[in-house]
């Protein structure tokens, strides 16, 4: 690797396809506890919004710290998610502790969004929280242990 090769240092957003955007955009401010910075899904019915990159396809975007997390509705309704599949096998969301995480699980309790059990995944040095969203995609919400 040569010195003038800048190497990623984060990742700077990350977007996943969805079946119908009301319902992904709903569950995503549960689940994240903050609405969309920029939202254009109130024009997912206009022609051409999904094939509109400048209003997001019709999608949104959720501010996390540095990074940005977006919902692109094109995927045909019906469609299901397939982690086995060539892409996304699941998004992990970074949180500041373990006690974090099980204010999270009581948060997701509070709003009535099933999710697993805080887990220690023992030598990873992690422990997490998994959830499902309205398209299967599995999420986990992951805390440094110590």
């Amino acid at each position: 690797m040569t010195e003038a090769f800048a190497h990623p240092t984060a990742l700077a957003h990350v977007r996943i396809t969805v079946t119908d955007i009301h319902r992904s955009k709903a569950f995503y401010e549960q689940l994240l506890g903050v609405a969309p910075a920029m939202d254009f899904s109130a024009h997912i019915d206009e022609p051409g919004i999904v094939e509109d990159r400048e209003r997001l396809y019709g999608g949104c975007i959720f501010p996390l710290g540095e990074q940005l997390f977006g919902l692109r509705p094109v995927a045909p309704r019906g469609q299901r998610f397939d982690s086995d599949t060539v892409g996304l096998d699941h998004v992990s969301f970074t949180v500041r502790s373990v006690e974090a995480l099980h204010e999270t699980a009581a948060r997701l309790d509070a709003a009535g969004v099933e999710h697993g059990d805080v887990t220690d995944l023992g030598e990873a040095g992690i422990v997490i929280l998994s959830v499902q969203d309205p398209d299967d995609i599995n999420l986990e919400f992951t805390a440094a242990k110590g």
